[in-house]
């Protein structure tokens, strides 16, 4: 004898969120994260794994209409969210080698290039849930 799975009521079946619903949650997320790591006052690995962690979740939560603002999303989530760093709390930007009285550009050029490796690793995994999702579409 065999069992079929329950199948969900599509009464409780909740539609994935869109793009711009998914980008703003990550927004939220980030400014969280931002708070939080800034705390102590510099950018420490909070500000790394939670930007990892947020830009491979934002692929896996969209509908597949979605995903090509997803994939775009990790460099533009990391310049702004360093550029609000810059604009509100300068003194957490310490990169070695970086001139004391750089201006608000420099700061954010000599961070953006100082958290390159998890700007990288945040891509990859985006686009590996994109490919992974992309894969597992039964729609293909």
């Amino acid at each position: 004898m065999t069992q079929a799975a329950p199948r969900t009521p599509a009464r409780t079946a909740r539609p994935e969120p869109s793009a711009r619903g998914a980008i703003v949650f990550a927004c939220l997320a980030m400014a969280v994260i931002l708070g939080l790591d800034l705390w102590d006052g510099s950018l420490d690995l909070l500000y790394s794994v939670g930007f990892c962690l947020i830009v491979v979740t934002a692929p896996l939560s969209v509908d597949a209409r979605g995903l090509f603002a997803t994939g775009v999303l990790p460099p533009l989530l990391m310049v702004l969210s360093l550029f609000a760093v810059c604009l509100f709390n300068s003194s957490a930007i310490q990169v070695s080698g970086m001139d004391p009285g750089a201006g608000t550009v420099a700061r954010l050029i000599a961070a953006t290039i100082d958290h390159g490796w998890t700007l990288a690793i945040g891509e990859a995994l985006a686009l590996a849930a994109i490919g992974l999702r992309v894969l597992g579409d039964p729609a293909r």
